[in-house]
């Protein structure tokens, strides 16, 4: 019988074949009680399992072929420090000790602690980071069950699993899987990071498809949609087919504007821009064609750590990004995270995360840590085209508190005698709706603005887009929504500040005219995104979009609205 299951699609394309079932650990372990003479055995047993786990990380690291994306090493980096972590080395050992208990449920009891402390955290790119300590348990119960890790691989298949970690996902390449999908995980999690950078068709959170599929079930893929098709008819399969076909023709098609200019037909010269997560990205940001880096999440070299990044430590990293850009802008965040305990040198915790001390916030509370930051960024900015974004500005007392410590930071650099770039431009994420209605008065400081409109949609909405219950609701097309973002673009262009847009609407090719209708001349996106939008600037002309975009801004009927994009997308 023919089904479809919906989830997220998070790496483009179609793919079609057989459903391989990925086997995983259970999470649902006996609880006996270990006598105590034993204790001391069990202890050893699971030290055991954590060095067999790390031997068994280091070996896939060591077997990396020469062309896996640089991420590869990087995550299975990661992986290894969170289990040289001591709340996974050391704290299960203790739980043994004190309850007496078998190895297997001292892991799950800990397991449990540490995902409760991850649900406090807001920020979402974080958030998802729990899904790597689960893999990293999983692993490591494998070994205390005696099960195996290594997947039965065969080319062609398409791998449904409840979860599956990074170090999974590059067997995945060396199989030549045609794509995976998942019960759990999001657009910011590792697993999606990877995806992408193989650019092979992936859906998250699709919650029962590790129960609903059987093996050798006939799959249909929809990257785009986010749509799993299951045991397709004869129509739909030849249908499926054809769209495979054009979808690989596409994909040759756009590498071929890899280095045209990005001007609509009217001339207008549109600026595209890369997000990146990672420092490894950057070759594939190199690939895109793209014109820069409009957003580099700094908070990597914080993550799954016991102490901060040191100065130089952190000056060393944002130079060689520079370097690496060859020229090219870069613009580095600074530290966008939460209130979350595990950052080394910062406690304190929220009641409601959401509306707590993060992103800026939580740097101002720590001005030692923002401090050496800044320094560091500063530093770097000697070497290349480099600027300072600030996250979640919401007034104007942030900005000035932010601007006098980068201040500080300068004259600090001066005294030393250290060069950097005196000119170094200094810009605001606008993600909260206090920030656009209160854009005078940050723009007379500002050297640039970023609307990030994920943060943005999520707080006018009053929707956490990451629950399930809700996330249907999150819509970028809301009027309010678009009459923030309209207006954030019409007031920079006014005051001839520069302005980009850099969440998820800068990627969604369906809102390219949209967008330059609004003013907007920055996109910053993730690279593979870039060349499906550049396609579409050179297919626009800003004098035939600008009317029907202002029809939309006049109209708070959802219908309405979707009929006027149609129109301008056609």
């Amino acid at each position: 019988m023919s089904f479809i299951l919906q989830g997220t699609g998070v790496s483009g394309g179609i793919a079609i074949g057989r459903a391989q079932l990925a086997s995983a650990a259970s999470l649902e372990v006996s609880h006996y009680t270990i006598p105590h003479k034993e204790i001391a055995a069990e202890i050893a047993r699971y030290k055991a399992a954590v060095s067999a786990t790390r031997e068994e990380l280091e070996a896939l690291a060591a077997s990396l072929p020469a062309d896996s994306p640089a991420e590869f090493g990087a995550f299975l980096n990661l992986h290894l420090m969170i289990l040289a972590d001591s709340n996974l080395s050391e704290v299960p050992c203790q739980i043994i000790e004190s309850q007496h208990c078998n190895a297997e449920w001292a892991l799950k009891q800990q397991l449990t602690a540490l995902l409760s402390q991850f649900e406090r955290i807001e920020d979402a790119y974080l958030r998802e980071r729990k899904a790597d300590v689960v893999q990293v348990v999983e692993r490591i119960f494998k070994v205390l069950m005696g099960q195996k890790s290594a997947q039965n691989r065969e080319q062609g298949r398409i791998l449904v699993a409840h979860d599956l970690s990074p170090a999974d996902v590059i067997l995945l390449k060396e199989s030549q899987y045609a794509a995976f999908v998942t019960d759990l995980g999001g657009t910011t999690s590792h697993t999606a990071i990877v995806a992408r950078s193989l650019n092979m068709p992936c859906i998250v959170g699709l919650h029962n498809a590790r129960r609903l599929i059987r093996d050798n079930d006939l799959l249909i893929i929809d990257g785009s949609r986010g749509a799993v098709i299951v045991d397709p008819d004869r129509a739909v399969l030849a249908e499926y087919k054809l769209l495979q076909d054009q979808w690989e023709l596409e994909k040759q098609k756009l590498k071929r504007i890899r280095s045209t200019r990005s001007t609509t037909l009217d001339g207008t010269t549109i600026h595209l821009h890369a997000n990146i997560e990672l420092p490894q990205d950057i070759k594939q940001v190199r690939d895109s064609g793209a014109g820069g880096i409009g957003l580099f999440r700094s908070e990597f070299l914080f993550l799954n750590r016991n102490t901060l990044p040191s100065e130089d430590e952190q000056f060393e990293f944002y130079r060689q990004v520079v370097l690496d850009m060859k020229g090219l802008p870069v613009t580095i965040r600074t530290l966008d995270l939460g209130a979350d305990k595990h950052l080394a040198g910062t406690t304190r915790l929220s009641a409601n995360p959401a509306l707590g001390l993060r992103a800026i916030r939580l740097c101002l509370a720590e001005p030692q840590m923002f401090r050496t930051q800044l320094r560091a960024i500063l530093r770097a900015s000697h070497y290349g085209r480099l600027r300072i974004l600030i996250p979640m500005l919401s007034s104007a007392s942030e900005l000035n508190q932010t601007l006098a410590l980068i201040a500080q930071a300068k004259a600090s650099l001066d005294a030393e005698d250290v060069p950097y770039d005196r000119g170094i431009e200094v810009g605001g994420m606008i993600e909260v709706p206090a920030a656009a209605l209160a854009l005078p008065s940050l723009m007379q400081k500002l050297d640039f603005l970023s609307i990030g409109t994920n943060d943005l949609i999520q707080y006018t909405l009053a929707i956490d887009r990451t629950d399930d219950s809700v996330s249907h609701l999150y819509d970028p097309l809301h009027p309010a929504v678009l009459h923030l973002v309209s207006h954030v673009i019409r007031s920079a262009n006014q005051a001839g500040i520069p302005v980009a847009v850099c969440g998820e609407m800068a990627g969604d090719v369906e809102l390219t005219r949209m967008l330059l209708g609004f003013g907007l001349r920055e996109f910053s996106m993730h690279p593979s995104n870039l060349l499906p939008v550049k396609q579409q600037v050179l297919k626009s002309s800003i004098m035939e979009i600008t009317s029907l975009t202002q029809k939309m801004l006049k109209t708070d009927e959802p219908d309405k609205i979707r009929a006027l994009l149609n129109r301008l997308n056609a």
